[in-house]
């Protein structure tokens, strides 16, 4: 489902270290309302270093969902662990309290339009589409 799952009206912990950036999208867009994102906690990258890490324009162009909640989010780092530096440096736990979403201007709920990654030069995920033409029988001959 490429992270397009939802919180079906219930509290709901997403554990997604070292997943894509797509991924975090598609998770913020299936549940693109205050209601759902406030019943979400996500553990996995930090949403503050992929925007640290990533030109405004792309975070806003290709990961426009992650761009949009930002400042909705809570985000705290986890501790590193010495022998694991390298590998889970960047883990956070991420909630999205509901007053700080309704802070957010009304025009951000507004778009909800399913992300494409039509110009994503860098996509970290293998979509429904790639996958179906590689396994097809015509793909094979």
């Amino acid at each position: 489902q490429e992270g397009k799952h939802g919180v079906e009206g219930s509290g709901t912990l997403f554990y997604m270290v070292h997943c894509g950036k797509a991924l975090y999208n598609n998770l913020l867009w299936r549940n693109w309302s205050p209601g759902a994102l406030s019943k979400m906690v996500i553990i996995g990258n930090s949403f503050k270093g992929i925007e640290e890490r990533l030109l405004s324009r792309i975070l806003e162009r290709d990961y426009s969902y992650i761009a949009k909640v930002l400042k909705g989010t809570e985000e705290l780092a986890l501790p590193a662990h010495p022998r694991y530096l390298d590998t889970f440096n960047d883990t956070s736990v991420h909630w999205f309290p509901l007053q700080k979403l309704k802070e957010l201007s009304p025009e951000v709920w507004d778009f909800v339009e399913e992300p494409t990654y039509q110009d994503c030069d860098d996509l970290e995920i293998i979509r429904k589409e790639d996958r179906a033409g590689r396994h097809s029988p015509a793909a094979a001959e």
